[in-house]
C-alpha cells in the first residue's frame, strides 16, 4: 500500500510564501521491464497529482513512465488565508491516495 509524507508549516504569517514537500512511495513501474520469466512487467505508474487549497486547484503535475519510483514534490504557495491543503494522487490499476493538512495564517 502507498504512504504520503508531507512536510507542511502548521502555521504562517499573511504574505509568508511556504515552502510544501510531498513524497509518495509507490514503485512507478513503466510497463516497458521484462521481468525474471520473460513477460513484460506491467504498466503501473502514477498519472496525475493535483493539490488544492479550500477546494481550489494551485498545482497539478502529470506524470509519465520516466518518473522515478517515489515522486517527490517541492513547490510554494501564497499564505493569504487559513484552510485545508487537499493532496490527491491517482493512477493506474485504481490507484487513488488522498491525503489533507491544516495551513492556520495568523
Amino acid at each position: 500500500m502507498a504512504r504520503a509524507l508531507i512536510n507542511v508549516p502548521k502555521t504562517a504569517k499573511v504574505g509568508d510564501v511556504i515552502e510544501i514537500k510531498t513524497l509518495v512511495s509507490h514503485p512507478m513501474e513503466t510497463g516497458y521491464r521484462v521481468g525474471l520469466g520473460g513477460e513484460l512487467l506491467p504498466r503501473d505508474i502514477i498519472q496525475t497529482f493535483i493539490c488544492t487549497f479550500n477546494g481550489a486547484e494551485f498545482y497539478r503535475a502529470e506524470f509519465s513512465p520516466a518518473v522515478a519510483a517515489n515522486p517527490y514534490f517541492s513547490f510554494h504557495m501564497l499564505a493569504s488565508e487559513s484552510g485545508v491543503l487537499e493532496f490527491r494522487w491517482q493512477g493506474d490499476n485504481d490507484f487513488l491516495l488522498v491525503e489533507t493538512a491544516t495551513l492556520t495564517v495568523e
